[in-house]
């Protein structure tokens, strides 16, 4: 009896502490949701704000437009001193535009007074003023710009005013979801807070060459360019430069250039005044699952070399048309659009290893490294971007192609099997309706209309006739890598995409 009382005992005891242990756990502090969830940045925005400026610019009227000329006096006439001096006065007494606020930048160096802003907030620009936190203004003189990445790097007199900076930190190792803080001077209004998480990373929203941005949610509107973006660490893990908007407010999608891009183009500007990129020397294009597979290749990874630039560093290394860039300098090319940015955070004059894939097998070439902004002024980018020049190119001025006879020098370039017949598109211009529906160089029209076309007048006179007759669109049957697709395309108006020059405002 005795036993049986006692285990009923243990029993309730048991029960009651596992109750209370339940309670108690229920109650403690989930320390990881509190990382998810701070509780607020007013601590952190304290310590950063003072590393956020405010940059304006002003300039003067344009004289030619503001002054009258000087009349036509013959010589010797008592009213040229008058007018003359007229005129002086005038000169002297014209104002200055007040000052226009364009953008945010930041301090990263408080010892020799650099800033960091955009290259679009200070372009054209001219007496530009950094407004700091404290309300204090310095001029400031322009070290050097990149637009490839959009970059600008001031420098003001660190001597006239104490300057704090603000530290790079890895934007490598920002995962999504993670909390950023903005700050920056939207709509002109000052220095100003906002948060948000990182919504996406390595975002190309086709706007240079090295498209690899941090998208967040945080509000970031007209204004916060050049700004930075912070972790909760309080180091820039980018540089705020453009949002999507279709009403040019924040809608909650902004894109920020990653610290790491940044830190590289940074340092050249402030060592060489410009940047001195690396450069490979390639014509490449995106490696589609059928070209992996017709490659050997079981994934599709890395970039298709479509042509290496004659006399280039890739040329020199032995790479060939149809090889396969998979790591470069130790760095795996998971896509196409990687290697141009590895290759251009490649110091110029320097031997890397490229791997490459040819003959289903792996290869491994040296190559040395040659300077980008020396082969642009050499012209050898442009040899090696641009398709042979045709005798037979014919253009759809309306819809903005140019097509060509398919040479043996374009079927090389463009890498067109002998067997395909038809007309090669040799360039489309940006924002017709062709580019919109995906066509591009290298593209093989096979059939226009349901006709078979093997000439680019017979196109032509194909969409003529079309469009004396009433018809909006054509169809055409296209080739592109062995891929077979129609694509309805648009008959434009007469002069439709006919270039304007520029209105002065």
């Amino acid at each position: 009896m005795m036993k049986k009382s006692s285990y009923k005992n243990r029993k309730k005891y048991m029960k009651r502490l596992f109750i209370g242990l339940f309670i108690l756990i229920g109650f403690m502090p989930f320390t990881a949701s509190a990382k998810l969830a701070p509780e607020g940045f007013a601590d952190l925005s304290e310590k950063l704000l003072p590393t956020v400026v405010n940059i304006s610019i002003s300039q003067k009227f344009d004289q030619k437009n503001v002054l009258p000329d000087l009349p036509d006096l013959p010589d010797g006439s008592p009213f040229e001193d008058f007018f003359e001096e007229f005129l002086d006065k005038r000169q002297q007494a014209l104002p200055s535009v007040p000052p226009s606020t364009l953008g945010s930048g930041f301090v990263i160096d408080a010892k020799n007074g650099y800033i960091v802003t955009n290259n679009h907030v200070i372009a054209d620009g001219e007496n530009i003023r950094i407004t700091f936190a404290d309300d204090v203004t310095l001029d400031a003189e322009l070290v050097g710009t990149d637009d490839k990445t959009d970059l600008a790097v001031l420098k003001v007199d660190p001597t006239k005013h104490k300057l704090t900076q603000a530290n790079f930190g890895n934007s490598d190792k920002l995962r999504i979801g993670e909390w950023i803080l903005v700050i920056g001077n939207p709509f002109g209004l000052g220095a100003s807070v906002s948060a948000g998480v990182v919504s996406a990373r390595a975002r190309d929203i086709n706007s240079g060459p090295y498209d690899d941005y941090i998208q967040t949610d945080a509000s970031i509107n007209k204004g916060n360019s050049g700004g930075p973006m912070f972790d909760t660490d309080g180091n820039v893990v980018g540089i705020n430069t453009a949002i999507f908007s279709p009403t040019g407010g924040s809608v909650g999608i902004g894109f920020a250039i990653p610290s790491n891009m940044a830190k590289n183009v940074i340092d050249q500007i402030i060592q060489y005044g410009r940047t001195k990129r690396g450069w490979l020397g390639v014509r490449i294009q995106e490696v589609t699952p059928e070209i992996a597979e017709s490659l050997g290749l079981e994934t599709a990874i890395g970039a298709l070399v479509a042509s290496p630039s004659e006399g280039g560093p890739a040329e020199k290394a032995g790479v060939q048309a149809g090889d396969i860039i998979l790591e470069f300098n130790g760095k795996e090319i998971d896509e196409m659009r990687h290697l141009p940015r590895i290759v251009a955070e490649t110091a110029a004059g320097e031997t890397v290893n490229i791997v490459i894939w040819r003959d289903d097998k792996k290869m491994t070439l040296p190559v040395t490294v040659a300077e980008l902004e020396k082969a642009e002024d050499e012209g050898l980018l442009d040899a090696q971007s641009e398709a042979p020049m045709q005798k037979g190119e014919v253009k759809l001025e309306n819809e903005g192609i140019a097509l060509s006879n398919l040479s043996s020098d374009l079927r090389s370039f463009y890498n067109i099997p002998a067997e395909i017949e038809g007309v090669v598109i040799t360039n489309v211009n940006r924002g017709t309706n062709a580019s919109e529906k995906g066509l591009s160089p290298g593209d093989v029209i096979i059939e226009a209309n349901q006709q078979k076309v093997n000439t680019p007048d017979q196109v032509v006179e194909i969409f003529g006739d079309l469009r004396v007759t009433g018809k909006r669109s054509v169809l055409l049957l296209v080739n592109r890598g062995g891929d077979v697709r129609f694509v309805a395309l648009r008959i434009e108006p007469e002069n439709k995409y006919k270039k304007e020059q520029p209105k002065m405002k």
